[in-house]
């Protein structure tokens, strides 16, 4: 058997996690909102529609803020149209994803739907084809007690509380040719300036995310940061990250090795935020919100066939990515890249969260059912709170296509405040077991208490709706501590979650 070894100390420590680096994303796409969470007259609906088998399923992944309502539909929506009497709501063309919105699920409906989940919104405004006067009208609908236009509009109709909605995306993916009033980047961070002033002046409480670039891939990345960030950056609080990762060609180590890119990318953004505060001057602290975060490629063929012949329909069954065993494995080691980088990683999102690249499946008028990727986040969620503790891993590495000194054992450990420790890893080695060993000798009399692993010899095994527990965690093999040291089976390709208590 291989061997890998961990060194942690409780005084080594990243930085506290902020628990909305376990938020999730719900976008008018697809049956993300109609025939996922919203489905009126299914057997499971309630008394507004939603379904509460659903709404149970994202309850036991501890979401604690969802990001709504896009992504890419935000850049064409109005946010009027998403209240007041259904009936007087206007459908609209969404030109972002080529459906119709009806908008029978808004902001109300919405907001009640997330207080049910458990979930706090994470709301993003149009600065696509709107402008500032929008997005504080927005802030002024949601937050503002009474006396005003928009405020006394929320209480007629139904709402006399503020929604007190704390956290806002200015727009979205800004820079992509894809996106309805895609702009430069100067350009943007000016009307980012200016939206987010105005918002802050109508709500001081508020924090506020900037656009970075779309992805990392993209041509102007970095570029995009520095000159936005030069026009905006005293003003907003986060600068947004977005990445998926595909694997067409079934690459296994390499696909696994994504995490690499995915923690440069991190910290090159981080780099350019320290670089343009030290440029200003700066007390300010920018942090980073990595709010769209993914595997996605299964669908995408689907999705074009769909387009051809569906265009324009309500709620097309769009990017349902059925997701395998290898991808649980990526978004496990994407989880412990977040985890890593917690000191200024302070919002996440993996998008989406039901039916739409998601962790949850529905069936319209059925059944719903956990994907692979489902088990990972639930574990990190429930376990990975409290402080990000500094993994000091010393494994064997592997080479692939696009990267060298790849660790077979890709780990990170957390504290809660009662001194448990929960150390979160991936076997990436498709062949060979591992001893991992674990010095937890500044801890102080720490006991294994459970060893959770997600493991399947296909890597292409599925979960469905006939067969929901074929991929589901068990009881792994565990290990010993003895002086301080563990020592704990790692079976090959495996997402492991490992907790230590106290005495």
């Amino acid at each position: 058997m291989k061997k890998a070894r961990i060194i942690l100390d409780k005084d080594f420590i990243i930085g506290e996690i902020d628990k909305r680096i376990f938020g999730s994303f719900i976008e008018h796409l697809g049956r993300a909102v109609y025939g996922g969470i919203y489905e009126p007259g299914h057997p499971e609906a309630d008394e507004l529609g939603f379904r509460k088998d659903v709404t149970e399923l994202v309850r036991k992944l501890d979401v604690p803020i969802v990001r709504y309502p896009g992504g890419n539909f935000v850049s064409g929506f109005n946010w009027e149209d998403s209240v007041g009497p259904r009936e007087a709501r206007p459908k609209r063309l969404d030109l972002a994803w080529f459906t119709t919105e009806t908008n029978e699920v808004g902001l109300h409906e919405f907001a009640d739907w997330a207080g049910k989940a458990g979930s706090d919104l994470m709301y993003a405004i149009n600065l696509g084809n709107r402008g500032p006067e929008q997005a504080r009208d927005i802030v002024e609908y949601a937050n503002h007690p009474s006396g005003s236009k928009f405020s006394d509009m929320r209480i007629a109709n139904g709402k006399k509380d503020p929604f007190g909605i704390k956290l806002w995306c200015l727009g979205n993916e800004m820079d992509g040719p894809w996106q309805m009033g895609q702009k430069r980047a100067k350009e943007y961070g000016r009307v980012a300036n200016e939206a987010a002033k105005m918002m802050k002046w109508v709500d001081p409480s508020i924090e506020v995310v900037a656009c970075g670039s779309s992805s990392s891939e993209m041509p102007t990345f970095g570029a995009w940061e520095m000159e936005m960030l030069d026009e905006c950056y005293e003003n907003v609080d986060y600068v947004s990250l977005h990445r998926y990762y595909a694997n067409p060609t079934g690459d296994t180590p390499g696909f696994l090795a994504r995490t690499m890119d995915m923690d440069d990318f991190i910290k090159s953004v981080v780099a350019v935020c320290d670089a343009i505060k030290g440029k200003k001057h700066s007390k300010h602290i920018v942090n980073l919100s990595f709010d769209e975060w993914n595997v996605w490629y299964h669908s995408r063929e689907q999705d074009e066939e769909i387009w051809k012949q569906d265009k324009w329909n309500r709620a097309l069954p769009l990017l349902e990515d059925i997701y395998n065993f290898e991808d649980a494995l990526l978004v496990g080691s994407m989880l412990i890249t977040l985890l890593r980088n917690a000191d200024r990683v302070k919002v996440a999102c993996l998008a989406q969260l039901v039916n739409v690249i998601a962790p949850i499946m529905t069936r319209n008028g059925g059944g719903a059912w956990a994907q692979t990727i489902y088990y990972p986040f639930m574990h990190a969620s429930k376990y990975g709170r409290g402080t990000a503790l500094k993994t000091l891993t010393d494994s064997p590495v592997y080479s692939c296509q696009d990267y060298d000194d790849v660790p077979y054992i890709d780990a990170v450990a957390t504290m809660d405040g009662k001194g448990n420790v929960t150390v979160f890893a991936v076997n990436r080695d498709s062949k060979e077991d591992y001893e991992l060993e674990i010095d937890l000798r500044s801890f102080g009399g720490l006991s294994l208490s459970e060893h959770i692993l997600l493991h399947n010899d296909d890597v292409r095994a599925v979960n469905t709706e006939e067969k929901p527990d074929n991929v589901v965690p068990v009881a792994g093999p565990g290990g010993t501590v003895n002086d301080g040291r563990a020592i704990i089976k790692l079976p090959a390709l495996s997402w492991n979650t490992i907790r230590f208590s106290g005495k």
